[in-house]
């Protein structure tokens, strides 16, 4: 497999979403990016506000970007925010270091691309990403 196929992006944003509507969490924006940060898939739900698939693409972003999921990156930034800050405003493609993003992995382990969402906390958003990457077959970092 040589990278993030759009089968795959959409099993993980339905998967995503199934997700939200099975926990009945508030209506969610979910973004999936490939390894250069490109959008795949996304998706906004019925009655989300409006910048959820910009916050979601950012946390995904951000995710693929510095190689680490999007949890991470918010536990780092507390101890660095003036790089963080720097890294947000010079980076070419939206970077958001808040929960709710992971890397997207192959079955040997290769960095794909990466999901985001937003909508619910930070923990319910990694929550209904990590469970539409199990859906699509694949792991999460």
């Amino acid at each position: 497999m040589s990278g993030l196929t759009l089968a795959q992006a959409r099993a993980v944003l339905d998967g995503a979403l199934a997700a939200a509507r099975a926990a009945g969490f508030r209506p969610m924006g979910v973004v999936v990016v490939d390894a250069a940060g490109q959008p795949v898939a996304s998706a906004r739900e019925d009655g989300a506000t409006a910048l959820r698939l910009e916050i979601a693409l950012g946390k995904a972003g951000a995710a693929i970007g510095m190689g680490a999921s999007s949890r991470t990156l918010a536990e780092r930034a507390q101890g660095l925010p003036a790089f963080f800050q720097a890294v947000a405003a010079t980076a070419s493609q939206p970077f958001i270091p808040q929960t709710g993003a992971l890397l997207l992995r192959d079955a040997q382990g290769r960095v794909l691309g990466a999901a985001g969402a937003s909508g619910g906390t930070g923990d319910e958003d990694e929550q209904i990403v990590r469970a539409g990457a199990e859906a699509a077959g694949l792991g999460t970092a």
